[in-house]
């Protein structure tokens, strides 16, 4: 399913909070921490995301600079995102599995908005 976020940062700041992966915890909620064998996004990078007690590993899949787009695995399941600069912002696309909508929407929702937290703490989404 796919899942569309609008925000008011520019598409190549959220393209940066994607590709570093040290970032992702401080805009979704649901990391605590992120271990990976590169500091960047890149095809065939491999970790483990950490939410509370729960470890999941994962491997990036694929990766477009350009086009601002990137896709994942995370326990076997393929996952893609999408950045596009619009008037006024950007706008950034999340496809993956039903379930995962609600916690993907919180997180994307403070991606493209600019809303952080410190790595390591849990926010109010």
């Amino acid at each position: 399913m796919r899942l569309t976020v609008r925000g008011p940062r520019p598409a190549t700041a959220v393209w940066a909070d994607y590709a570093q992966i040290a970032r992702w915890p401080t805009w979704a909620p649901h990391m605590t921490s992120v271990d990976a064998d590169a500091d960047r996004i890149a095809e065939g990078v491999t970790g483990r995301v950490h939410g509370g007690p729960v470890r999941l590993r994962f491997t990036i899949t694929a990766v477009d600079e350009d086009a601002m787009t990137w896709s994942w695995r995370v326990l076997g399941i393929r996952m893609a995102h999408a950045v596009r600069a619009v008037p006024g912002g950007c706008v950034t696309t999340f496809d993956g599995p039903a379930p995962y909508l609600p916690v993907a929407w919180c997180a994307l929702r403070r991606l493209v908005s600019g809303r952080r937290q410190q790595a390591g703490h849990r926010g109010d989404g």
